[in-house]
């Protein structure tokens, strides 16, 4: 058997995701950092990898993966992680709780988007968190919303970590980052208490596997 390799930032929400995804899995994987504050996502060796020039890169079962969603949906439908309901309907909505910060939340709070919004206006050195707290904020509160439509028991949606659960954790990470308030935000606050509770999360917090 192929060795599984993933070539990540421990800062990277979409890195953070795939890690819990992994931990979930039970699959023991080598963890190659590609530092984006250095620049390596810009290099020949990894724009090989990925002509996008991002993370996560995750070789596994003889092939190479992109994209953190894409990769989340390869490890469910190949190690049974039940992520999403079998009902279509259910799924495609919690599959939309889940995208309400993957896909709107998320890009726009990319490293690379906020470094360009500092350069945009370099006069004004807040202008980085006062975005960060901006989008972030306005999603969490969205995404507090649209849980009501789910039972959480003590996940987002039932007893078991989902996928909603797996995008969710990273943008709270950034949310303590960079001092969002969601005190506001009871559900999410819950569902925060118990995904640190559980060891596939913990494993995977950027704290916990920050290179030293």
């Amino acid at each position: 058997m192929t060795e599984t390799t993933l070539y990540d930032y421990w800062r990277s929400s979409a890195s953070y995701r795939v890690r819990i995804a992994l931990n979930l899995a039970g699959i023991d994987y080598r963890a190659v950092s590609v530092d984006l504050v250095k620049g390596d996502h810009k290099s020949e060796e990894h724009i090989a990898r990925n002509p996008q020039g991002l993370v996560p890169v995750l070789e596994i079962d003889g092939h190479s993966f992109t994209q953190s969603l894409a990769i989340l949906d390869y490890l469910n439908e190949t190690r049974n992680l039940n992520l999403l309901p079998e009902d279509p309907a259910k799924a495609a909505k919690l599959r939309a709780l889940a995208h309400s910060v993957a896909v709107d939340v998320h890009p726009v709070c990319n490293l690379g988007v906020v470094a360009h919004v500092s350069k945009l206006v370099p006069d004004h050195p807040e202008a980085k968190v006062d975005w960060m707290k901006h989008f972030i904020s306005t999603g969490l509160r969205a995404f507090e919303g649209m849980l009501a439509e789910f039972a959480q028991d003590p996940f987002c949606s039932g007893a078991a970590p989902t996928l909603a659960d797996i995008c969710l954790m990273p943008q709270l990470y950034n949310a303590h980052r960079w001092g969002v308030d969601f005190s506001d935000c009871p559900r999410i606050q819950s569902i925060e208490a118990a995904c640190a509770q559980h060891p596939a999360f913990a494993a995977a917090y950027p704290d916990a596997v920050k290179p030293s």
